[in-house]
């Protein structure tokens, strides 16, 4: 793999470091995965999601089940910031 420049790209970050990251800051594990703008989205729409759950959520519903459109997409951000650094692996691995 190359860039545009013709330098030789450096070895991506091991998947469990990535998954790692993903769980305790969510949108960096895309960050750390050259997709700045996608984590950036991930990190909105949880935040937005989050909020429209929690104002929608009747009183009685637990604080989980209020801020389940955030929770819902930070657990995708999770699987998906791990899935591309698999992805980033394996393809590294094939061209060396």
């Amino acid at each position: 793999m190359t860039t545009n420049d013709n330098q030789p790209l450096q070895k991506p970050l091991d998947a469990k470091l990535v998954l790692l990251v993903a769980i305790f800051l969510p949108g960096m594990g895309q960050v750390i995965n050259n997709a700045p703008k996608r984590g950036f989205f991930m990190a909105c729409f949880m935040i937005i999601l989050g909020l429209i759950t929690f104002n929608l959520a009747q009183p009685h519903i637990s604080m989980v089940g209020k801020l389940s459109g955030g929770i819902f997409i930070y657990a995708i951000s999770i699987l998906d910031a791990y899935y591309w650094a698999k992805y980033r692996m394996e393809i590294f691995s094939s061209e060396h």
